[in-house]
């Protein structure tokens, strides 16, 4: 059940063979799977190829991408991330980086399709599936269904680097962003890198960095990088080598006042206080 779109067809022209569809068509059926392996030598627009008012989504498994407009709604991909994006009347902004190899598979939903299959319910289901509770909303159920299975079909239909399941390999991903972040920032605890400078470095977005990290660890990057160079303040302090001024100069902090308020929040004692309090506590 495979229908190549004239306007599809013509969009993926420069990558030739680099663009196949899988199954169905948006304009006839409503829904549409392809699968995309190609390198190309200059900036590829990505974004002829969407259809109006349709509903895409996105496993980039190689290369870097980009959907919507630069510096506004801009959403990034990297290798191993994933995302949808919906498309309006007008056409949406998209690329992809020259010179990288691009492997990604779509799903595209046209949105009447997808209002059609919303109204549906559990009774629609066959008997063994009603019994599982997808972590969805009803009304997201047909589509939690619908990823699983291009989940299944994405991981036995093409050859994988490795035999993890695309959303085990974004944990891993996932996880492996946050520790090299942790790394960078320890680093230098004086002269941190920016949002931007760390979304470089690990290769994604800052935006999805730092929902990420925060999902990952329970506290932001400004969170944590407090935490840390207060953890570090405290260890100079108690080596009797640096008194508060100098430790906080250190640690990043100029501002002798906001130093003491951040430790004291997050040390539970005032900098001053704290090489004596902390003596009385092991004397205990």
């Amino acid at each position: 059940m495979i229908s190549r779109c004239a306007a599809e067809v013509d969009a993926w022209r420069e990558v030739k063979d680099g663009w196949r569809p899988l199954y169905g068509d948006v304009d006839q059926f409503g829904v549409a799977v392809e699968w995309h392996d190609f390198r190309t030598l200059r900036s590829f627009d990505w974004g002829r190829s969407f259809h109006p008012r349709s509903l895409e989504f996105c496993l980039n498994l190689q290369g870097h991408g980009a959907v919507g407009a630069v510096g506004r709604t801009q959403s990034d991909y990297a290798p191993g991330d994933s995302g949808y994006y919906a498309v309006g009347d007008e056409q949406l902004p998209a690329s992809r980086r020259a010179h990288d190899h691009h492997q990604f598979v779509t799903l595209e939903f046209s949105r009447k399709h997808l209002q059609k299959q919303l109204v549906q319910n559990e009774s629609d289901l066959e008997p063994e599936i009603r019994h599982v509770n997808p972590p969805v909303a009803k009304a997201a159920q047909i589509l939690w269904y619908q990823s699983k299975a291009l989940e299944l079909m994405a991981h036995f239909l093409f050859e994988p680097k490795d035999p993890e399941f695309f959303c085990m390999r974004q944990k891993r991903v996932a996880r492996d962003r946050v520790e090299r972040t942790k790394e960078l920032l320890a680093r230098d605890l004086a002269n941190p890198p920016t949002l931007e400078m760390l979304g470089q470095e690990v290769g994604c977005s800052p935006f999805y960095l730092s929902r990420t990290f925060s999902r990952e660890v329970g506290l932001t990057i400004p969170q944590y990088l407090r935490n840390i160079r207060m953890e570090r303040a405290a260890e100079l302090l108690r080596s009797g080598r640096f008194n508060v001024t100098e430790a906080a100069i250190e640690v990043g902090y100029s501002s002798l006042s906001h130093f003491s308020k951040a430790f004291c929040e997050t040390i539970g004692c005032c900098p001053v206080l704290y090489p004596a309090a902390k003596n009385v506590i092991l004397d205990r």
